[in-house]
């Protein structure tokens, strides 16, 4: 027999044997048959049944032994466990997170069959043929960006120990590193956002997903550059582990267009293709193809340009500061009240409940009184009483601005005292005090307001005091828009920066040089911007995940179709890419157009025919490519994998709530959570155990398995322990990473197997995933000590 099955038979006797001397035969309650019920469902498990319907039979069969167990008779229990079976599916089915889960699956099979990704790996290797452990360092990378595209770590595995392992192979490296390399970075896909993992757990868990992709976005990289640290340490330490690569691996061939450029010379491209413009170039050459390289060359400075412009815009905005500067006074409005009592200014009188604004009986100079002649008039009753003056308004009069100025000579006088109220006119607010129609209001301060042009301590009256009360009788013209703000210092820090890049960048770009940068711009740029543009429009509000996930999968449709129609001859492509241009055409100014409209660069909204039409071209194109690019078979493949998928992870979902339910009928959640508390553990002590007793589940059970059936256990828990769910499932997310490099169930290392050469054996395969699970803990620990890695993007965005 085996070893696997060994160890699987020996973990399965471990857990049975367990239940069999622990378990309270004698007084069994409730809570111990849900403890029962969990242990016969992960042994059902590792004995090979499919995990949601042993979840759903376990499920049914406790939930209905709970409802008879409370007194209901046989058909009583059998109707509630058949409800609440219903109602399980049904909020499974009602669940709008879950949806983005097929368009993100459907993505990456789309991406997956796209055939990219041995383009990817050349790109990179050659990017990277200086490195030390240059192949182990461009495959991480290649795992990285391919799974963080498709999230399904079986394809990017299998497909990478295809291409990168017979290659690592044949440089001489060491089995060990090159199987280790592949496993761990196919397995980041389930971590670094958008990621189903991470669905699956908000889900599960009712945490915002959006927060998880943000919370997960640098530990995923954290993690990553520990893979790439690790290996550059290795090759400098061990170089026969892994040997530099001949320079005949590293030697580029240029394109025929560059190569005559080049005319055998060793320079810089920059300075050529400048004087290629300037007329100084070789036969053959027409200055539309040194104009075209020559653009490709400047794209680096194009993009920094745009990130710089972009955020200049930001942080000069005058609407955020004027909110700022708005959210600080309506903060500090009653301290600014307060102050204004001392010195000089107005103050509310303690009686008068907010009826209106009193003037302090001695203030001078900086304070404002009524015009001389104006008193002596008898106050009605009930009328509020304007602040030491001696005049009098009936309860509807129009009152003064809430400043207390004074009254010029020439300005509308208040109405005598003791008119009456006519019908019909509006009643003033509770504050006691009504601007004149057309006023200009101030931002909603509850201390004392003042008048934009007020100045000094005191409150003073402009000189054209009778023009402004006028305005206020017929309206204020309108305000001339505020000056930007002074850009940050720390933005003319990142000019610079990016201004030493660009220079060292074009200083070392040479002509091979620039054919790699040509390479990654057909393979890793257009993976990395669909990455970013998913992940930013869910991180930065602009869409839900399920939003997002529409637009990746159409991203990833319209990637597919781009490297299909590549592989084509060069006629028949620039044939099909001359009548996909009008399509492309319209539908991205559209997108630039909305892109625009959420910088607030403009304001003018996309009109709704145009958008109509927009759509109408979308689909057009997208039936047009499936019969100009032969990509039927692959949408098709697709389709019915991502349908499985999906159907997988819902059966799950339902498996799940069925199960979670009948182990809270049983009690089980509560016999749990008693013994827990009785433990008196702390905070670190909870975390520690909760993290080891998920990395030994991950040996026997899969990420999906650990999530649905032991989350609904934990997350209960972590209110007693002030535990924040959302960084619990950051620890939890990237402890599950060791799920697939954990023998005997270490997926990733069969699935590298079934496409390995015969020499290389399983057990080679598991030793050199064993030191990659070390920086996995190694991750998880500076996690739990720095959480900042994981929770300050989240509470920046949202928390704040």
């Amino acid at each position: 027999m085996r070893k696997e099955l060994w160890f699987g038979f020996s973990l399965m006797a471990l857990i049975v044997g367990a239940v069999v001397i622990f378990m309270p035969w004698t007084a069994m309650t409730n809570g111990h048959f849900g403890l029962l019920m969990l242990a016969l469902v992960v042994v059902a498990i590792m004995l090979g049944f499919p995990t949601a319907f042993t979840l759903m039979g376990m499920g049914m069969i406790f939930a209905y032994f709970a409802f008879h167990s409370g007194g209901q008779s046989v058909e009583g229990a059998i109707n509630q466990t058949l409800n609440l079976m219903v109602q399980r599916a049904y909020a499974v089915m009602t669940n709008d997170v879950l949806i983005s889960i097929p368009l993100f699956v459907f993505m990456g099979y789309l991406v997956e069959r796209a055939n990219l990704i041995e383009k990817l790996f050349k790109s990179l290797h050659l990017s990277l043929a200086r490195v030390p452990g240059s192949l182990a360092v461009a495959t991480l990378f290649t795992c990285a960006v391919f799974a963080t595209a498709t999230g399904i770590v079986g394809a990017v595995v299998t497909l990478m120990g295809l291409l990168a392992f017979p290659a690592m192979l044949r440089a001489g490296y060491s089995v060990q590193v090159s199987a280790g390399a592949i496993t761990a970075g196919g397995c980041l896909g389930i971590l670094i956002p958008p990621s189903v993992m991470l669905i699956v757990y908000g889900a599960t868990a009712g945490v915002s997903v959006v927060q998880l992709y943000a919370g997960a976005f640098f530990p995923g990289l954290m993690l990553a550059g520990l893979y790439v640290l690790y290996v550059i340490i290795l090759a400098k330490i061990k170089p026969n582990l892994m040997p530099p690569l001949p320079e005949a691996e590293r030697k580029v061939t240029l394109s025929p267009v560059l190569d005559k450029l080049a005319s055998g010379k060793q320079g810089k491209a920059l300075p050529g293709l400048l004087k290629a413009i300037a007329g100084q170039r070789a036969a053959g050459i027409s200055r539309v193809d040194v104009m075209k390289q020559l653009s490709v060359a400047l794209l680096p400075l194009l993009a920094a340009v745009l990130v710089l412009g972009i955020t200049w815009r930001v942080v000069t905005d005058p609407d955020s500061h004027a909110a700022e500067m708005e959210a600080k006074l309506a903060g500090s409005g009653s301290q600014m009240a307060g102050a204004a009592a001392s010195s000089g200014g107005l103050a509310e009188p303690p009686a008068a409940g907010g009826s209106g604004l009193a003037e302090p009986a001695g203030a001078t100079g900086s304070g404002l009184s009524e015009p001389t002649g104006s008193s002596g008039l008898a106050e009605p009753p009930g009328a509020l009483k304007e602040p030491s003056s001696g005049l009098s308004e009936p309860p509807s009069a129009l009152k003064e601005p809430a400043s207390g100025l004074s009254e010029p000579a020439g300005a509308l006088k208040e109405p005598p005292s003791g008119l009456a109220e006519p019908p019909g006119v509006l009643k003033e607010p509770a504050s006691g005090l009504a601007e004149p129609p057309g006023a200009l209001k101030e931002p909603g301060a509850t201390g004392v307001q003042e008048p934009p042009a007020a100045t000094g301590s005191g409150l003073a009256e402009p000189p054209a005091a009778g023009a402004s009360a006028s305005n206020q009788g017929s309206g204020q013209s309108k305000a001339a828009e505020p000056p930007r703000q002074p850009a940050p210092k720390w933005f003319w820090v990142m000019v610079g920066v990016l201004a030493v890049l660009l220079t060292l960048l074009y200083g070392v770009l040479s002509w091979a040089r620039l054919e790699i940068f040509k390479m990654l711009l057909g393979s890793f740029f257009p993976l990395a911007v669909m990455i970013l543009a998913v992940l930013g429009t869910i991180v930065f509000g602009l869409a839900t995940p399920t939003e997002a996930a529409a637009v990746g999968a159409f991203g990833g449709f319209a990637l597919a179709a781009a490297y299909m129609l590549i592989q084509k001859p060069a006629e028949e492509a620039r044939a099909i890419a001359k009548t996909w241009a009008p399509f492309w055409a319209l539908i991205g100014s559209v997108v630039v157009w909305t892109i625009l409209i959420k910088l607030e660069i403009t304001t003018v909204p996309v009109p709704k025919l145009l958008g109509v039409i927009t759509a109408v071209t979308t689909v057009v194109w997208c039936v047009m490519a499936l019969r100009q690019v032969r990509l039927t078979p692959a949408l098709s493949e697709s389709v019915m994998l991502t349908g499985k998928t999906s159907a997988m992870v819902c059966w799950l979902f339902v498996g799940s709530s069925i199960f979670s339910a009948a182990f809270a009928l049983l009690g089980g959640q509560e016999l749990i959570e008693n013994w827990v508390m009785s433990l008196g553990l702390t905070k670190i002590e909870f975390l520690v155990l909760s993290q080891v007793i998920i990395f030994l589940l991950g040996w026997p059970l899969e990420w999906t398995e650990i999530i649905v059936i032991f989350m609904p256990i934990f997350i209960p828990l972590l209110d007693n322990f002030g535990v924040d769910p959302l960084f619990f499932g950051l620890l939890v997310a990237l402890n599950l990473q060791t799920a697939f490099l954990s023998p005997p169930v270490a997926m990733a290392a069969f699935y590298l197997k079934g496409v390995s050469p015969p020499h290389v054996t399983l057990n080679q395969i598991f030793a050199g995933m064993l030191p990659f699970m070390g920086i996995q803990v190694l991750a998880l620990v500076l996690l739990y000590v720095f959480p900042e890695i994981g929770m300050w993007l989240p509470t920046v965005l949202y928390r704040q």
